[in-house]
């Protein structure tokens, strides 16, 4: 289980690409992104960053597109951090909220059924 520094660190990692994603990066294939959490390893050698995208038409391209602009915002990243050695950026699609609502709209149409039944 993480520590509270490791916590800590992955809060202020978090907070720090968002600023530098929203204000640094030009690419407009990122369009509006949205990270949803940030898991450092052990050794902080790799931070995976969980990202949601609103607004990209193709989220694929948008994802390539912060993996293009990876060494700008890792350097960005370092300037800002306090730790001896800045981790390097895992990008990943967060698909949480996509299978939340799949589950939602499954338990809607089963108690709709239920409804349908009770009706008869």
């Amino acid at each position: 289980m993480a520590g509270i520094k490791q916590k800590r660190l992955e809060g202020i990692i978090r907070k720090n690409l968002s600023e530098i994603i929203q204000f640094d990066v030009k690419d407009p294939n990122i369009g509006f992104v949205t990270i949803t959490d940030v898991k450092v390893t052990n050794d902080h050698s790799y931070a995976t960053v969980y990202v949601t995208f609103i607004g990209a038409t193709n989220r694929k391209e948008a994802i390539g597109a912060l993996e293009r602009a990876k060494g700008f915002i890792r350097s960005e990243l370092s300037q800002r951090l306090d730790i001896r050695r800045c981790p390097d950026l895992i990008f990943k699609i967060d698909t949480a909220e996509e299978n939340a609502r799949k589950i939602d709209q499954l338990i809607e149409e089963i108690h709709r059924g239920e409804t349908a039944e009770e009706e008869e």
